[in-house]
């Protein structure tokens, strides 16, 4: 009798099914497929990028990214073997995003580990060499440490999480050192600045070189939890975030830094900076609490919608102040001509025009994308605690 397996029972009494050779051999056997050796992306050398993903059963694929401008997706082109493909630019050195769509549905690109997580999706991350990265890639100089460190919070009654950057020799030595707070914009969080904003990494360099002074930077999740409080109409629920934000800020990662790390506690070596939602953010803290913070960056952004026409009466005493200006040794504000938040940020400036609020102020190229905020962190940190 041939059995299609055959029994065997070790000595310890487990048993065990082992198939007989000639059932193995009636096995289907898997067909390669043209996905098996697919690589995306691909750099040519023309700096053009070459894009594919292989899915013989869609009808439709496109992919868009922080290198379209006007931010419109492109179709991929589908080839016999089921590859769909697009070659996009040529582009100039950098670290992009993208991500794909095939037949409506939203999806990362299954050939590229690389990725940047946000609080509610992921994109992937291609990378363009050339001389105009160096002062964002990995270089062979002394690195700090980019810790992720959990907390309880009291203020949102739930574990919360910060990214924070050591300099190099924090570790071993005794020095105390200033902090800055670098907060993300809307719809990432706390490992924004890490991942695609390599902040770790321009900090780095810019030390190696003697470009900035050595500095901890604390990057805080400035993402709010979504409850009753945080409801309403836009207005309402910018505005509830925004208190959200201002007391885990303040009562929460600034005293776990301050009782943590070896800093220096005062608003001479404070500073804080935010792009796009943490730009609101820092405008908040900043006019809420002028006393805490010498240095203060605003990358894209500004007063949205409503929070222009409050921001007047809300602010009235730091902005009728005559000394604020004088605790403020840098107030910087930065943007891309073809920013979308563009206009927010012109009626942000004319309040604080109104007002005689002295602040440096800079346009840039390019719109609301990583691909200019770290070009800001690049020209910001250097002119801290200086």
């Amino acid at each position: 009798m041939n059995l299609p397996f055959q029994l065997r029972v070790p000595a310890c009494g487990l048993l065990t099914l082992a198939l007989s050779l000639p059932v193995m051999a009636q096995m289907p056997q898997r067909q390669p497929t043209p996905n098996d050796t697919l690589q995306s992306p691909r750099v040519l050398n023309d700096k053009r990028i070459a894009l594919s993903i292989y899915a013989p059963k869609a009808s439709e694929v496109t992919v868009s990214g922080d290198f379209l401008s006007p931010a419109k997706p492109l179709s991929l082109a589908k080839n016999e073997q089921g590859v769909w493909s697009v070659l996009v630019g040529p582009l100039k050195p950098d670290y992009y995003t993208y991500t794909l769509t095939v037949d409506g549905v939203r999806t990362i690109d299954p050939k590229n580990p690389v990725i940047k997580q946000g609080i509610s999706s992921l994109e992937n991350v291609m990378t363009v060499p050339g001389d105009a990265t160096a002062f964002e890639d990995n270089q062979s100089v002394p690195h700090g440490e980019v810790r992720e460190v959990w907390y309880p919070s009291k203020s949102l009654g739930m574990m919360r999480r910060m990214h924070v950057y050591t300099p190099p020799g924090y570790e071993k030595g005794a020095t105390k050192y200033p902090v800055f707070y670098l907060l993300h914009g809307g719809g990432d969080d706390d490992s924004g600045w890490n991942s695609i904003g390599r902040a770790g990494f321009i900090l780095d360099n810019l030390l190696a070189s003697g470009k900035a002074k050595p500095m901890i930077v604390v990057m805080p999740n400035g993402s709010m939890p979504m409850n009753n409080k945080t409801g309403g109409d836009l207005a309402q629920s910018m505005s509830a975030m925004r208190a959200l934000f201002a007391d885990e800020l303040l009562k929460e990662v600034m005293p776990q830094v301050e009782k943590t790390y070896r800093t220096l506690n005062n608003r001479e070596n404070r500073a804080i900076a935010g792009l796009s939602m943490g730009g609101f953010q820092t405008l908040d803290v900043t006019l809420s609490h002028p006393e805490l913070f010498d240095y203060v960056g605003v990358f894209s952004s500004g007063f949205f919608g409503a929070t222009i026409d409050e921001a007047e009466t809300k602010y009235a005493k730091a902005l009728q102040d005559p000394a604020f200006n004088k605790g403020k040794k840098l107030f910087w504000v930065e943007i891309g001509k073809d920013d979308f938040v563009m206009d927010a940020n012109k009626k942000t400036l004319a309040l604080l025009d109104k007002h005689n609020i002295k602040y440096q102020y800079k346009e840039t190229d390019g719109g609301h994308t990583w691909i200019n905020w770290r070009q800001y962190l690049h020209e910001y940190a250097p002119l801290l605690f200086r």
